[in-house]
């Protein structure tokens, strides 16, 4: 993937607007939240389509424009928002530490996680994908005999490895390095995250999202919110406005926007 970190802009389409009417009620764990008036929130910033820079090195992507939409609910205002870059491995450490007030940055809800933060209802639910160069790799069949690579620990090597069983897996330590193997030839497929793979192949027409019927799994990505009674109040608001946004069409319209619809 020689360009898969260079921030190209996505084109914005014209966005369903939503009517989320006046702030939701805050309640005591949002006052300090509205005292300062800014919600503070770490997301990616080099994840397409989810959270990256554009040419300009404006924030883009879904999780970007859901950010925006809590900020308008809560604040009643969707410019009051501050955006805090996140790696993986700081996600929780910057929660725990209320550096910021959600996480909306490529996080699934899972168990390990739900013991340390609360998590809202998910906003997306991400698969494995697959990518290749052949454009003719697009069924099952066609994947069956190939030469797939993961990345090193990858949850999803078992489910692959089930559904696959005559084909031979080949661990890499990163996209990149999945994208060196692929362009030489030593692997015939990539498996990874089918949201990261969109944004691959929306920076490098020369590759190939297999059909999402094939992609297996549906990991939940959702909000991270502090963990606790006090904080009741900003997971009903936050979840509220999942659900708001769900129902007008909203979110559909972003899956679409950002190529992630199936």
């Amino acid at each position: 993937m020689k360009t898969r970190l260079k921030q190209l802009g996505l084109a914005l389409l014209t966005l369903v607007v939503v009517n989320l009417t006046a702030p939701i009620t805050v309640a005591v764990e949002l006052a300090e939240i509205q005292k300062r008036g800014t919600l503070i929130v770490g997301v990616k910033d080099n994840v397409r389509p989810l959270g990256f820079r554009d040419d300009t090195g404006e924030l883009q992507g879904l999780e970007i424009q859901l950010a925006y939409q809590l900020a308008e609910a809560l604040l009643g205002d969707r410019t009051a928002i501050t955006f805090v870059p996140v790696r993986n491995d700081e996600r929780l450490e910057r929660l725990l530490t209320e550096e910021v007030d959600l996480v909306i940055a490529q996080m699934s809800a899972t168990k390990m996680r739900s013991r340390l933060v609360q998590f809202s209802r998910p906003y997306y639910f991400e698969r494995t994908g697959f990518i290749t160069r052949n454009p003719q790799i697009q069924t099952y069949s066609d994947l069956a005999p190939l030469r797939i690579a993961m990345l090193q620990g990858s949850s999803a090597i078992a489910s692959v490895r089930r559904t696959f069983p005559k084909a031979t897996l080949v661990g890499v330590e990163s996209y990149q390095a999945a994208a060196a193997k692929l362009e030489a030839g030593v692997v015939d497929v990539f498996a990874g995250d089918r949201a990261i793979l969109t944004g691959w192949v929306q920076d490098e027409p020369d590759y190939f999202l297999a059909d999402a019927e094939i992609s297996l799994g549906g990991a939940p990505l959702a909000v991270a919110m502090p963990k606790g009674q006090q904080h009741s109040e900003l997971f009903l608001a936050v979840n509220a406005t999942l659900q708001a946004l769900k129902e007008s069409g909203w979110l559909n319209a972003q899956y679409l926007l950002w190529g992630l619809a199936e």
